[in-house]
This record gives C-alpha cells, structure tokens and sequence, in this order.
C-alpha cells in the first residue's frame, strides 16, 4: 500500500465515522477541492510570497490534498499512477530543449 492509499483510507474512515459519504459525490467533492485551493490562495493574497503565513499554507494545503484524494477514491482511480501519466504528457508537450527556462505554454514552445 502506498502512502496515498493509506491517506485516503485514513480519509475514508474519518468521513465513515461522522456518515458524510452521503455528501460527498464527484460534483460536490470537486466544488470543495475548490473552494480550498481558493482558501489557499487567499492565504497568499496582497502579501509577498515570504509574507504568507506558513501554518495557514499547511492548513490550507492539507485540505486541498484531502479533498483531491477523496475526489480520486470517488472515481477509482490511482493517484499515483494518473499522476506518473501526466507528468509523462507534460514531457512530450514541454522537451526539456524547447522549455528549459521558460514559462511559456506549449502552444507557443
């Protein structure tokens, strides 16, 4: 079992426990992974990078995680591995040759 097998399980006994399974379909589940990433960014708004509180970024963080694990367990599918598949796309779009340094998107490589 690999670690984010274990957090999902973890995450699955942890909803399982307080019967919230019922409200968490795919829809619901993607509007939350949402929701925290827009948590995330709020921890970061009108600051520099350095100014952002490190705990809120770490709290903020854990839910974005939680909710995207939870998100994949919806649907069955391996982190890990759809993860490897698209860094292995992003490889092809972006060759090392063409996009070392830049912040251009593919489209303009």
């Amino acid at each position: 079992m690999n670690d984010f097998q274990q957090l999902t399980e973890i995450l699955r006994k942890f909803r399982d426990e307080r019967d919230w399974a019922q409200f968490h379909n795919a829809k619901d589940l993607a509007m939350a992974l949402n929701i925290e990433a827009a948590e995330l960014l709020e921890v970061f708004l009108w600051k520099t990078p350095e100014q952002a509180d490190i705990a809120s970024v770490k709290e903020e963080l854990a839910d974005v995680i939680a909710f995207a694990l939870l998100l994949a367990d919806k649907y069955e599918l391996d982190v890990k591995q759809i993860v490897l598949e698209k860094i292995e796309k992003n490889a092809l779009k972006y060759p090392v040759e063409k996009s070392k340094g830049s912040a251009k998107k593919y489209t303009e490589l």
